[in-house]
């Protein structure tokens, strides 16, 4: 199943310097990993924002919710999802 998930992260302002970039790094690494598995297809910034707009490709809603709540900046993002399906009128093959 593919979903499209935008994602705005709000780090506090309480939050020191180093533990923001540990985060950052830790979810920097994690979304990598989803990457190269296949599960985290695409990932796009969205200018001007700490925002981005990705595409996940899993085998249900549970799996992608298990995935998103445990990134390490879960706890500071406001997310939203769309499941998606083929547009009949695409004229590619698959989904990528």
């Amino acid at each position: 199943m593919l979903f499209k998930v935008a994602m705005t992260v709000a780090l506090p302002h309480t939050i020191s310097a180093e533990q923001a970039e540990r985060l950052k790094a830790e979810e920097r690494a994690r979304a990598q990993q989803l990457q190269r598995s296949g599960t985290w297809r695409h990932l796009w910034r969205v200018a001007g924002r700490y925002a981005n707009v990705s595409i996940f490709d899993v085998a249900s809603a549970q799996e992608l919710h298990d995935i998103l709540s445990s990134l390490p900046l879960f706890p500071y993002m406001d997310v939203t999802v769309e499941a998606l399906c083929r547009h009949p009128s695409s004229i590619h093959d698959d989904d990528r």
